[in-house]
Order: structure tokens, then C-alpha cells, then sequence
């Protein structure tokens, strides 16, 4: 079985692939995440999962050129699976807060709204890259304005796309999710699995286990 790797900081993502018992290690991959002219947000998000994947796989000796069009490259001796997660609101990608003032003007605009969130996740081994999109609506209720302050004060928001962590203290802020909850997290599990079984990566595997 080839070895996984994951392009990703996130602790999130890590204890999400532990969670289905899939050992791994972590690449450092960075990436340009500007959103380019005209592109939608499932574009966006599916590009940058597979410049992910692909910029592992550079750093593994693989070509980042190659990898990020899915085209034939490398040994195929590991395998990269980089993520990506945008919120959107109003067709709006909403990235992470850039201060304050910016942290709270999101957290007005998603108050009493549902609001989408991609996620696309790419797996790649150096002789192919696949990818899937998955799309999940979060439904917050009315947030008072001392609730958004108190909340941003807590410091959990700083480093979050749109400005809160459903898996933490934002928690108590949705009323109703559809879709997948991993993946409002930063990775879809059961799509990741089924993308990861394509590469010969078995889940629930002994040593991953907490």
C-alpha cells in the first residue's frame, strides 16, 4: 500500500483521516490561494485541492506542473491528497477574517442566514490526480451583536474561512446543517474514502487507530 501523505497544515484534517484510521504524514505544500478572475468558488476550491496534491508531490520529487492537470508524472509511489474549504455566502467566497472589524462584519452577514460550504478534496499518486467537490448549507440562527463580539473575542475565528469553527465554540450558532458535517469541518470522510480506496489506501487500518 503506498504510503499517504497530507498537504495541509490542519490539525482538523489530520484527526478527520485518523478518525477513519488512515495513517498518514504531513507535506508542507504552500500555494498562491488567490481567487482568479471569473472563477466560481467550486472551481476555485477544486483548483487549489489539486494544486495541493500537487505541490506535495514537488516536495516529494514529483512535478507540481504536471500533477495539478491530472496528468502523468513521478514513480506513483506515494500518494498526496490536499483539501480546500471556502465558505460562500451570496456567491461571495468568505476567506479568513483579516482583523477584527473584518472577523465581525462576517459574522453579522451570516447571522440569521444559511450560507454554502465547498469542499473538494484531490488525491493524487504522480500518474493521475482525482478530485471531488462537495457542497453543504449551514443555517445559523440570529447572532446579537454582543454574542459576535464575545465570540471573536475568544480567538477562535482568527484563522477560520468565514469566521467561526463549526467543530468548536460556533458550535451553538447552527440551528441546521445539510449535507456533510466533515466537510463543513475541512474534509468530506466518505467521499475522501471512496477516493482513497480508488488509490489502493484502505481506511480503518489498526495503526491509525486512536
Amino acid at each position: 500500500m503506498s504510503p499517504l501523505y497530507l498537504a495541509s497544515a490542519s490539525p482538523r484534517r489530520r484527526e478527520l483521516l485518523l478518525q477513519i484510521g488512515v495513517p498518514h504524514r504531513r507535506v508542507d505544500a504552500p500555494i498562491d490561494e488567490s481567487v482568479l478572475p471569473g472563477e466560481t468558488p467550486a472551481a476555485y476550491v477544486e483548483r487549489l485541492a489539486r494544486a495541493k496534491a500537487a505541490a506535495g508531490l514537488a516536495a516529494l520529487g514529483g512535478s507540481a506542473a504536471a500533477g495539478a492537470h491530472g496528468t502523468p508524472y513521478g514513480s506513483g509511489e506515494a500518494c498526496v491528497l490536499g483539501a480546500d474549504t471556502a465558505v460562500v455566502l451570496d456567491g461571495r467566497i468568505l476567506g479568513k477574517p483579516q482583523d477584527r472589524a473584518d472577523g465581525l462584519a462576517m459574522l453579522a452577514a451570516l447571522s440569521g442566514r444559511s450560507h454554502e460550504v465547498l469542499t473538494a478534496v484531490a488525491v493524487s499518486d504522480g500518474t493521475r490526480c482525482a478530485a471531488r467537490v462537495v457542497s453543504s448549507r449551514v443555517h445559523f440562527r440570529a447572532l446579537a451583536e454582543a454574542e459576535q463580539q464575545a465570540y471573536w473575542d475568544t480567538g477562535e475565528p482568527l484563522d477560520k474561512a468565514g469566521g467561526y469553527a463549526i467543530q468548536g465554540l460556533a458550535a451553538i450558532f447552527v440551528d441546521r446543517l445539510e449535507g456533510s458535517y466533515s466537510a463543513v469541518v475541512g474534509l468530506p470522510l466518505a467521499e475522501t474514502a471512496a477516493l482513497l480506496a480508488e488509490f489502493g489506501v484502505a481506511c480503518w487500518q489498526p495503526e491509525a487507530r486512536p
